[in-house]
C-alpha cells in the first residue's frame, strides 16, 4: 500500500487516498483505492502535516500487514502452572452476533442516549453485549452471566451492581430502542410488509402468588404459576418487528389493538394485512382493523363455529381436489356476522351484532384429519378409564376427558364427581360429530383480491411466528425469570428480545439454511484458548460456521489468531 497524491486539474484541487498496486489478469499493472481520505485543503484543517501523517498511517498499515502474515513463534515453559480461577477460554462465535448488533447500529443508539446523563453510554452497552451475547450462547441468569463475563472479547470493566442499575436505565427506553432496530433492519433488508405476523404467548415465573404484573392467567403450558403475556408482531421476512408485555391476566384477544396503534404510530409500515390464529379473531379485532383501514388473514374455528358455516365445510359441492385425493379447498364471498363489545352511556358493556363482507377460504387435509384423530385418542382413553374407575377422578384431573361421559356431574363446590341416576357411558354421538370435521381448516379475509391459494399462503407463514417464540423458550431460555422488579422484568425480556432480532437476522441472511438452534450451538462451540501471550489457539469448525462466516466476513476455519486480530475484528475498544 501507498499514499497516492493526485491532482484533479479541472478544478485544481488536490486529493489523497490509500492505494494499492496490483497486476491483472493481462499483467498489466492497476491501481485499487483502499481508503479515500479527501482533499488536501480539508484535511489541513485537521492536520498540521496531512502528507507526513498518512505516510506515517501506511507505513504502520504495511507494517501490520506484514506482521499478520509472518510465521509464528511459540515459546513454550513446561513448569509453567496454571493460575486458580483463572479460565483461558474465549468464545469466539458471538462476534458473528456482534457484526449484526453493530451492524443495526445498538451500539450508538445506547452510548447516545446516556451520552448527556449521569451514567456512561460506553458502560451501558458494553452491559447489554454481554447479557445480549451470553443469552444467545450460554444462557444464565444474570449473577450467573456476571460471573462468566470473561468468555468473550469485550469489555467487562462493570460491576454487579452495574449491570441490574442497567436494566433499570434502560426499561423508558423499550419502546424506541425497537422501532430504532426495526428501522435499520427495514434499511438493510428491504421487507415488503404487505402481510405481517401477530401472536401471542406468555411466560412463567416460579412464584405462587399474583402481584402488580405477574398474574395468573391461561398458561400455555398449563402451569399454576403467575404469568405475563408477550405480544408480537413479525414481518414478511420472519424478523421480529416489535413486542410488548402485558399482565398475566390479560386475554389474548385484547393485546392486538394496542399493538396495532403502537406500531402504526412508530413504525413506517402504511396499510398491512394483519395475519393472527383463530384466538385473535373477535368482532372487536376485524371491527377496528377494518376500521382503520388495515385488512386481515385470521383462522375461524369450524368446530366453535355456527350451523351455517358447518354445513358449507362439509357440503362437498365446490372443493377441488388433489391429484391423490389427500388434499381439498373451496372458497367462497359472502357476509359474516360478528358480535363487537362496547360500552354504552351507562358505562355498562353491551353486544352489537354487524355483518362483514368477507373472504372464506377452506381446506381439508388427510395429515391433518389423522393427527386431529390421534390428538383426541388419549381424551378418549381417559374417559373410558374414568368410567370405570370413578374414584380416580374429579373436575381437575379429567379436564379434556370429561365431554365425553355422559351424565357426568360434579360437585360446585369441590369439584368431586357426583354419582349420577343414569350410568355413565361413552359419548360416541360425541366423538362421531367431532371426526366429521377433523382435517378441516377455515380462513376468513378481507383480500377479496387474492386467490384462496394466495390467503392460504399468507397465513401459512403464522408458523414462523410460533417457531420464534418456540427459540424464545428454548433456544433463548427466556424463562424463568430470576429478576422481579417490573422494570427488571422488562428489561430482561428487552434483552432476550434483542438476543432474538440477532439470531433470526443472522438466520435470514443464511437464508435459513439452519435452525436458530443450529446456528447457536455452533457459534457456542466456536472457541479458544490462550496458548501464549497474545496467541489464542481454536478447537472447532463446522460446515455452519463456515457459511456463518460466508455471510458476516469472518474465517472460522483459522487455527490460530493473535489477539489484536481478534480486538480487530470484535471491534473492541476500551473505554
Amino acid at each position: 500500500m501507498y499514499l497516492r497524491i493526485y491532482t484533479d486539474k479541472r478544478i485544481n484541487k488536490t486529493y489523497l487516498t490509500i492505494a494499492r498496486g496490483y497486476q491483472n489478469a493481462e499483467g498489466k499493472t492497476r491501481t485499487k483505492i483502499v481508503e479515500y481520505l479527501g482533499s488536501l485543503e480539508e484535511l489541513q484543517k485537521k492536520y498540521d502535516d496531512p502528507i507526513a501523517h498518512f505516510k506515517q498511517v501506511v507505513a504502520q498499515l504495511n507494517k501490520e500487514e506484514k506482521e499478520s502474515k509472518a510465521p509464528l513463534t511459540l515459546t513454550f515453559n513446561k513448569d509453567e502452572k496454571l493460575q486458580e480461577n483463572v479460565s483461558n477460554n474465549k468464545n469466539f462465535g458471538y462476534l458473528a452476533l456482534s457484526r449484526i448488533y453493530h451492524e443495526l447500529k445498538i451500539d450508538k443508539f445506547l452510548i447516545n442516549k446516556f451520552k448527556a446523563r449521569d451514567v456512561s453510554g460506553f458502560k451501558i452497552n458494553n452491559i447489554i453485549k454481554l447479557l445480549v451475547f451470553a443469552r444467545c450462547l450460554f444462557p444464565d441468569s444474570k449473577k450467573s452471566t456476571y460471573e462468566n463475563k470473561d468468555m468473550f472479547f469485550e469489555n467487562t470493566n462493570f460491576s454487579l451492581k452495574e449491570v441490574y442499575n442497567a436494566l433499570t436505565y434502560i426499561f423508558p427506553f423499550k419502546k424506541q430502542l425497537q422501532s430504532y432496530i426495526y428501522d435499520h433492519i427495514q434499511k438493510q433488508y428491504k421487507p415488503k410488509n404487505e402481510a405481517i405476523y401477530y401472536d401471542v404467548t406468555n411466560y412463567y415465573f416460579e412464584i405462587d402468588d399474583n402481584d402488580d404484573f405477574r398474574k395468573k392467567g391461561v398458561c400455555k403450558e398449563h402451569r399454576p404459576n403467575p404469568i405475563v403475556q408477550m405480544g408480537l408482531f413479525m414481518d414478511s421476512l420472519g424478523l421480529p418487528m416489535c413486542y410488548d408485555l402485558f399482565e398475566g391476566n390479560t386475554n389474548d384477544c385484547l393485546t392486538l389493538k394496542p399493538m396495532i396503534q403502537e406500531l402504526q404510530k412508530n413504525y413506517d409500515v402504511g396499510r398491512v394485512i394483519v395475519v393472527a390464529d383463530k384466538g385473535l379473531n373477535t368482532g372487536n379485532n376485524i371491527a377496528y382493523n377494518k376500521a382503520i383501514g388495515n385488512g386481515y388473514v385470521m383462522s375461524l374455528s369450524v368446530r366453535g363455529a355456527n350451523k351455517d358455516l358447518k354445513d358449507y365445510v362439509l357440503d362437498e359441492d365446490g372443493y377441488i381436489y388433489n391429484q391423490d385425493k389427500t388434499y381439498k379447498k373451496k372458497s367462497r364471498k359472502c357476509p359474516r356476522e360478528i358480535i363487537i363489545t362496547k360500552k354504552d352511556k351507562d358505562g355498562r358493556t353491551i353486544k352489537v351484532k354487524q355483518n362483514v363482507d368477507e373472504h372464506q377460504v377452506v381446506f381439508w387435509s388427510a395429515d391433518y384429519a389423522k393427527r386431529a384423530k390421534a390428538e383426541r385418542q388419549p381424551a378418549i382413553d381417559k374417559a373410558r378409564d374414568l368410567i370405570g374407575n370413578v374414584q380416580k377422578y374429579n373436575k381437575k384431573n379429567c379436564v379434556g376427558a370429561s365431554k365425553y361421559v355422559k351424565h357426568l356431574v360434579f360437585d360446585k363446590n369441590t369439584g368431586e364427581i357426583i354419582e349420577a341416576k343414569s350410568q355413565l357411558s361413552l359419548d360416541e354421538d360425541k366423538i362421531a360429530e367431532e371426526e366429521k370435521l377433523d382435517g378441516y381448516y377455515m380462513i376468513v379475509s378481507s383480500e377479496f383480491d387474492r386467490t384462496p391459494d394466495e390467503i392460504i399462503d399468507i397465513y401459512r407463514g403464522l408458523w414462523r411466528i410460533e417457531e420464534t417464540f418456540k427459540v424464545t423458550k428454548s433456544e433463548l431460555d427466556t424463562r424463568p425469570v430470576y429478576v422481579s422488579r417490573k422494570d427488571h422484568i422488562e428489561s430482561h425480556f428487552l434483552t432476550c428480545y434483542i438476543s432474538l432480532v440477532l439470531s433470526r437476522v443472522l438466520q435470514h441472511k443464511l437464508d435459513k439454511k439452519y435452525s436458530v438452534a443450529k446456528i447457536l450451538e455452533s457459534l457456542s462451540k466456536s472457541t479458544c484458548c490462550n496458548e501464549d501471550e497474545n496467541i489464542y489457539l481454536f478447537n472447532y469448525y463446522d460446515a455452519v460456521l463456515k457459511d456463518i462466516g460466508d455471510v458476516t466476513n469472518i474465517d472460522f476455519s483459522l487455527k490460530r489468531r493473535t489477539l489484536q486480530e481478534i480486538k480487530k475484528i470484535s471491534g473492541s475498544v476500551k473505554k
